[in-house]
Formats: structure tokens, sequence, C-alpha cells
């Protein structure tokens, strides 16, 4: 999913009109390395699901995108934004159906 700024972004010298954000390559080992990450650092996540908070979908989206998680959190509140919401809606697509299906038999 390509995700394309407003306003070109510059990063470390290099201008960047949006981002590659490859969610589908993820793992379960990818969430395991982001909370291992953000509690290091010691950046909250809140009471809630990871899903729900800003800064663990900011470092699923640098995962996904490749990139430092520098790299997200410097955008554009805007882009950031949109990038993170982005993040969530990949995380939460479906979870509404987990337990809703019928086994076969």
């Amino acid at each position: 999913m390509y995700v394309k700024f407003k306003v070109p972004f510059n990063f470390e010298g290099e201008e960047h009109e949006g981002v590659e954000l490859d969610f589908d390559r993820l793992t379960g080992d990818d969430i395991e390395k982001a909370v291992e990450i953000l509690a290091a650092e010691k950046r909250p996540m809140g009471n809630s699901l990871p899903e729900f908070s800003k800064p663990f979908c900011a470092q699923m989206a640098a995962i996904a995108a490749k990139k430092p998680v520098e790299f997200i959190r410097g955008l554009p509140v805007r882009e950031y934004v949109k990038v993170t919401i982005e993040a969530q809606n990949f995380l939460l697509d479906g979870v509404s159906e987990v337990g809703s299906t019928q086994p076969t038999q």
C-alpha cells in the first residue's frame, strides 16, 4: 500500500513523496519486536490493546516501510496520523470476524 504525502517530506536530505507500507509481509514476530522496542524506549502504549496505540502503529508502519521509526515519527502531523491509521486499519481488519465462523463438519 502506498501512502502519498500532501507535501514532500525531507528525511535525512532525501525528499519523499510518500511511503510504501508492505503490511502483508509482516509476521507475529514483527509485532513482538515492536512491543519490545517500545518497552525498551519506555514509550507508553496505554492500557488498551497495542493496536490502538500511536507509538505501536508508528513502529509497525516503520517495519512495514523498512524505514527507521524516526522517519515515521518525523512526518508532519497529518501524514503521521494518516500512516498510523493505515497501520491500525490493517492490524484490526477482520478482528470482528474472529470466532464468528462456524467450524465445518
